[in-house]
């Protein structure tokens, strides 16, 4: 339990009373549409759109869980945190695809390559996997964290946990729905240096703490490698490269969440910037959320600091090192983290559903009755999500394994399906529907076998597949997709080059790629360089 002065009461009141009026200042003007609710009228700049991209990012699941998977399993997890390369993908390479077809989502852009089918069937994945990770995790770990800062137990006989819960959801949703993408996007620019603020000043205690950072490698010291055997039984090096690629790629360059920032850009250059800005902000998180894992276990190893589950790390270092005042700092960083990644996480959601069934299936719909329904769409994901989180705890003791866990099995048939639509035109309507269904389907058949591994574990074929590795069932899924999509694509008709214009490298217009080219200068390209250099030298320091 944390004690909080009266100058951590008054920084926290500061930063409600800086989010209010933020929220005010971007609903002056009001939502005409659906395109100014959902994509902030289309006029986003870098500075709002990287830091949007970053502070929906980083949610309160990276504070409990990656600091957790620091004390738990050291930079074994770092991987994930280390993809700036991949965000750069995708303002290189996908935004000239995505923002030119002004489409508001992506299994919208999905019926413009393939069909309707594959649009429909991409928008309820989408959201069965907001249901099952993003919403299960975001409200878990900021009531876990809150009610163990608290110290709060019960209120009323109700379980704190559940209470704290339900409110981060109302309080939330009450300024998404009344602001939309303009209030999520504004209030990310002062949620995000809060949220690092927060997280350096425990990383500096942290390290004071503990006696500096020789300290905390020498205690650390076999978990201190990204580069682990083979055979590790967790994290073996090659599941560790390629699966966390096709998880990254899947996650910046194809899902919701993420790329509909970039869809709100004022062009393709302010979206590609945004992504650089964003990049540089990604590399952050390893030394800012997954170090102070590291510290908390260096400090309990020296019986410094108690927890009892890794999870508790974050909340543990918060309560025991910092002094008053910092705490209410720290602690305005976690509800940044939280706030703007359920935020996010409703608008996106309303967004799916609106765009991609209810207007789809009733299109005189009026803009009043779309915005109305994709607020009641986000109640019931949200609730949905809330339900699962008892299952959630079952798979995985460390809450951001169990997110990259979830993600590895709906990644590889969505990164499969755009990975080769965009790169060929060859790839068919069939192909790319069928990968869709079979790599969900398998993907799901892994998730329910994980409930039964241990009894299946002598069973011929389902005992590999419900105990084999994660990272290696994430790539042989993605493998065997890949293989189906060009088997079918083989004997099933290819769709009219004409209706594919714009939508594939070899089919870009003259004026796309005129719009790339005129926006890119030398700071692009030394900005570019620079986070992939950044990106190398940190895995040559870890290797």
């Amino acid at each position: 339990m944390i004690e909080l002065g009266a100058l951590d009461w008054a920084v926290l009141t500061g930063f409600f009373i800086l989010l209010v009026g933020v929220v005010v200042v971007s609903m002056r003007e009001k939502e005409k549409d659906t395109e100014d609710y959902f994509l902030a009228g289309r006029n986003a700049t870098w500075l709002t759109i990287g830091a949007s991209i970053f502070a929906s990012n980083i949610g309160s699941e990276h504070l409990v869980g990656l600091s957790g998977a620091g004390a738990s399993s050291g930079m074994a997890l770092a991987h994930w945190e280390l993809q700036s390369y991949i965000i750069l993908l995708l303002g290189w390479f996908f935004v000239p695809f995505y923002w030119s077809s002004k489409v508001y989502t992506m299994p919208e852009f999905l019926e413009r390559r393939f069909s309707e089918r594959s649009r429909t069937f991409l928008a309820g994945i989408s959201i069965i996997s907001y249901v099952l990770t993003k919403v299960a995790v975001t409200v878990y770990a900021g009531a876990l964290v809150l009610q163990t800062l608290l110290g709060i137990d019960t209120v009323w006989g109700i379980d704190f946990f559940w209470v704290a819960a339900i409110g981060m959801v109302v309080v939330t949703g009450i300024y998404t729905v009344l602001g939309g993408m303009k209030a999520i996007m504004w209030t990310s620019v002062l949620q995000t240096p809060v949220l690092l603020i927060g997280s350096v000043i425990i990383l500096w205690v942290g390290l004071d703490k503990v006696g500096g950072w020789a300290e905390v490698e020498r205690i650390n010291a076999s978990n201190m490698h990204l580069i682990r055997p083979w055979d590790d039984p967790d994290f073996p090096w090659p599941g560790v490269i390629f699966g966390s690629f096709i998880i990254g790629f899947w996650y910046w360059c194809t899902d919701q969440y993420i790329v509909q920032r970039v869809l709100s850009a004022k062009g393709i250059k302010e979206a590609r910037r945004g992504t650089m800005f964003a990049g540089y902000l990604k590399l952050l998180p390893v030394f800012i959320f997954l170090v102070p894992g590291m510290i908390a276990f260096a400090l309990k190893s020296k019986g410094l600091i108690s927890y009892d589950s890794s999870d508790a790390a974050f909340a543990t270092l918060v309560s025991e090192l910092l002094p008053v005042g910092v705490k209410g700092i720290v602690i305005g960083g976690l509800l940044a983290a939280l706030m703007s990644s359920l935020a996010s996480l409703f608008n996106s959601s309303a967004t799916l559903f609106t765009i991609d069934f209810y207007k789809k299936f009733k299109p005189q719909a009026s803009e009043t009755e779309l915005l109305h329904t994709g607020r009641v769409a986000t109640v019931v994901i949200v609730v949905l999500g809330m339900l699962w989180i008892p299952l959630m705890l079952a798979l995985s003791a460390n809450l951001f394994e169990y997110l990259q866990q979830v993600q590895a099995l709906i990644a590889p048939g969505i990164a499969a399906v755009f990975l080769l639509g965009i790169c060929s035109k060859k790839v068919t309507e069939s192909a790319a529907f069928w990968g869709l269904v079979i790599g969900f389907v398998l993907g799901m058949l892994r998730l329910v076998l994980s409930f039964f591994a241990e009894g299946l574990r002598d069973v011929p074929v389902l005992g590999w597949f419900a105990n084999a590795n994660w990272l290696y069932i994430c790539i042989f899924l993605f493998v065997v997709i890949v293989s189906l999509i060009v088997l079918i694509s083989l004997f099933t008709p290819q769709k009219d080059e004409e209706k594919l214009q714009g939508l594939t490298f070899s089919t870009m217009s003259k004026s796309q790629i005129s719009e790339v080219k005129a926006g890119v200068d030398k700071w692009d390209i030394i900005h570019t360089v620079a986070i992939i250099g950044i990106t190398v030298f940190i895995y040559w320091r870890f290797f």
